[in-house]
């Protein structure tokens, strides 16, 4: 009889399609033998998927991890977001509003540093804000369609964070029809912010302080 011989891949499909074939075959399955991983020696077939399940295991077990660690920096988050927030619906009076979003922030994300200008809000008194002349700021706010995240942007904003920050997101303060703002998010870690993540929740800080400041419009 002449050798018949198996691509690896043939071999693969038969063993995928008839699963009792090492029931049915008992003394093979206990006899076959294949290279250790890790060393110049044979081990078992079944010892070996006792290995591959152990690393399998562990990669669940960081994912796991992972996801839990995750789930609880989230929830920081919220619990942050939901303290701002209260603090800015409890300010009664608007001219108050620009210090006290800022105070807030910085007490919701302790590690971060927080500033903000705005310009044609007639409402607004507080000089230490206002920045109506600042033609350049202006039609940066506005080309902005989503919140700058890295480490540049408008370099001139880096000037009204206490110290001089590594990293910043920029974030457009608006109305329907109108830019009036940029708040500002420094950090002294570089891989804070970054241009590849994420902008949804900064949008969502974006969009709820400009509710709040568009009590200074009219």
């Amino acid at each position: 009889m002449s050798e018949t011989t198996f691509e690896p891949d043939e071999v693969a499909i038969f063993l995928k399609n008839n699963p009792s074939f090492f029931e049915d075959h008992a003394q093979l399955f206990a006899s076959l033998s294949i290279p250790h991983p890790y060393a110049d020696r044979t081990l078992s077939l079944g010892a070996r998927q006792v290995m591959t399940l152990r690393k399998r295991s562990k990669a669940l077990e960081w994912k796991l991890a992972e996801l839990m660690h995750n789930a609880d920096s989230n929830a920081s988050i919220s619990n942050s977001m939901t303290l701002w927030c209260t603090q800015m619906l409890a300010e009664k009076n608007s001219q108050n509003l620009p210090a006290s979003i800022i105070a807030s922030l910085k007490q919701a994300f302790e590690q971060l540093d927080v500033s903000l200008r705005l310009w044609d809000l007639p409402m607004l008194r507080a000089k230490k804000f206002k920045l109506d002349e600042d033609a350049g700021l202006q039609a940066y706010a506005h080309s902005l369609e989503k919140p700058y995240s890295g480490p540049e942007g408008y370099l001139p904003a880096h000037e009204w964070l206490e110290e001089k920050p590594a990293s910043v997101a920029l974030i457009p303060l608006r109305t329907e029809d109108r830019t009036f703002g940029l708040l500002v998010f420094g950090s002294c870690h570089e891989e804070h912010f970054t241009p590849d993540m994420g902008t949804a929740f900064l949008e969502k800080l974006g969009q709820l302080a400009s509710a709040s400041l568009s009590r200074l419009i009219k």
